[in-house]
């Protein structure tokens, strides 16, 4: 299992769509959703009927907002992003983050960065499911954006 993981709105809306939270859980022995991102899912709840899950399996796991460094603030990210790079920096966790700018940012302050696609291929590997193709294929239904060059390379990471 993991270290622990501080978790944006992209993955947690992508997995709750397709009702596979329990992957995060799977997967990592502490999931952190900092109060910022959870308003996030709590203001996409009139919009996405599966929010009211996401929110339910999130408010277990919420933190207060962390003052945000200033060396990320200059990235000019949202408030979640920020929150979950400032909390990775606070606790050593990996972030989960799908956005390009924030993966970027918390590269560049050293902490570890998965994606929903990393989630996914990372439950394959340890063997919590046996197949990846057929949940990434639902993600991408449910509106993760990910290019077929992307998926290729990944499921031929492992072996599929």
């Amino acid at each position: 299992m993991t270290d622990a993981w501080v978790t944006n709105a992209s993955p947690l809306i992508l997995f709750g769509r397709i009702g596979r939270l329990d992957l995060f859980e799977r997967l990592s022995s502490v999931i952190i959703v900092p109060d910022a991102v959870f308003d996030e899912e709590r203001a996409g709840e009139v919009k996405d009927p599966t929010a009211s899950t996401v929110l339910k399996w999130a408010e277990k796991r919420c933190l207060p907002n962390l003052n945000v460094p200033s060396s990320v603030e200059h990235w000019d990210l949202g408030a979640g992003e920020s929150q979950v790079i400032a909390h990775g920096l606070n606790t050593s966790s990996w972030v989960v983050l799908d956005d390009i700018s924030g993966r970027r940012c918390a590269t560049a302050h050293g902490l570890a960065v998965i994606g929903s696609l990393g989630v996914v291929l990372r439950a394959k590997k340890l063997g919590v499911i046996s197949e990846a193709r057929p949940l990434v294929m639902k993600l991408k239904e449910a509106g993760m954006f990910l290019d077929n060059q992307t998926l290729d390379q990944g499921l031929l990471i492992i072996g599929e």
